[in-house]
């Protein structure tokens, strides 16, 4: 499966510096990756590990790709979370409009939106910033650049700060192992109107799990006019850092499969936290937690659940496993029919452009001072 990336950082992590997004070779590879611009399928390796003839395994592939059950292929950039260390979770009371859904498809902080109402809020917002001050910048610009109404027009916006660099658990395709068990107890299994067999599944689950993707270096290497090695020990040494992870394909919602619920949820561990913790980060529900201080709460996790009712079943499972551990919880349901469709690659891509675009001016004014 996909290996958890968290902190505190690993050795290679700590070898890595903010200078390696200074060098614009390393940024246009990283454009390229985390796009999936040089990123493909290897249907030869895919059908080797199948035991099954090429031409089979990929209209498997095609048909996934087409009914949009996951995602083109890319490489993860997950050094974006040390470049904005700062998760904010808005409430926000929003007016239904056009030009607010675009501000919010297009934004460059904001990586995922839901239609949630909450006493007088009506959207539930998750974003990515460097620190708390950028990010009450970017919300003052937003009423000076007509974005949303101004103040005395909604009801005042919530915010609550997470760091990243708490993060305990990262697995964006970890309940294709929920998948696996519904896909034995019925023998089949549908998706997005596509019903998959074993066989289906099996490459379903590469496909999310990396291993059979490859490169095209050559691509690259004629794009950046560098040489082929140079483009492979580069990407070697983007990987080693950090900086992305392997080639992988991921569900199109966000951090669960299509037609699952999401679980936003903020917990209040009481005693046997490393326990929970470390259970939390084998269980194939939760794709995503991290550590938190918020009043009483200390855990912030996203799940992906069937339904609403199998949720419910998860969570008294916990809570009879570690009898008196979990007080409190603020639990908020998100259907992928209430989500704002935006790019999952849209923050990554935009801090990498921003990046490239610090490097050539500065290059630019070398050149002429």
């Amino acid at each position: 499966m996909e290996r958890d990336w968290k902190t505190p950082m690993t050795p290679e992590l700590v070898n890595s510096s903010p200078r390696d997004l200074d060098d614009e070779i390393n940024l246009l590879l990283l454009r390229s990756l985390v796009s999936g611009r040089a990123v493909s399928v290897n249907i030869g390796v895919l059908a080797r590990k199948l035991r099954r003839h090429r031409n089979t395994v990929r209209k498997e592939v095609l048909r996934l790709l087409e009914h949009n059950v996951v995602n083109k292929p890319i490489c993860p950039f997950v050094g974006l979370y040390r470049e904005y260390p700062l998760l904010v979770v808005v409430r926000a009371d929003l007016p239904d409009q056009k030009h607010v859904r675009d501000w919010v498809a297009q934004d460059k902080h904001i990586f995922a939106a839901y239609r949630s109402r909450r006493d007088r809020y009506n959207m539930l917002l998750f974003l990515y910033h460097k620190d708390v001050m950028t990010y009450q910048l970017w919300r003052e610009s937003l009423t000076d650049e007509g974005k949303i109404p101004p103040r005395e027009a909604r009801f005042p916006s919530y915010s609550l700060y997470f760091s990243n660099q708490l993060m305990l658990k990262y697995n964006p395709s970890a309940a294709i192992d929920l998948m696996e068990t519904e896909l034995e107890q019925n023998g089949w299994l549908q998706v997005n109107g596509l019903v998959l067999d074993e066989l289906g599944f099996q490459v379903l689950k590469h496909l999310t799990s990396g291993g059979v993707f490859k490169l095209n270096e050559t691509f690259l290497s004629k794009e950046l006019g560098i040489n082929r090695r140079t483009v492979a020990n580069r990407i070697n040494l983007l990987q080693r850092k950090g900086w992305i992870l392997e080639p992988v394909c991921r569900f199109p919602d966000l951090l669960c499969p299509p037609s699952y619920i999401l679980a936003y949820s903020i917990l209040e561990i009481l005693k046997a936290r490393d326990e929970i913790f470390s259970a939390l980060r084998s269980d194939p529900h939760v794709s995503m937690a991290l550590r938190i201080s918020s009043g009483g709460y200390n855990l912030l996790l996203f799940s992906a659940h069937p339904d609403i009712s199998e949720h419910m079943e998860w969570e008294e499972t916990l809570s009879k496993r570690f009898r008196r551990c979990i007080g409190h919880a603020d639990i908020t349901y998100l259907s992928p029919r209430a989500k704002i469709t935006i790019d999952q690659q849209l923050v990554s891509l935009c801090l990498i452009e921003d990046k490239l675009k610090y490097v050539r001016r500065k290059d630019w004014k070398k050149t002429v001072s």
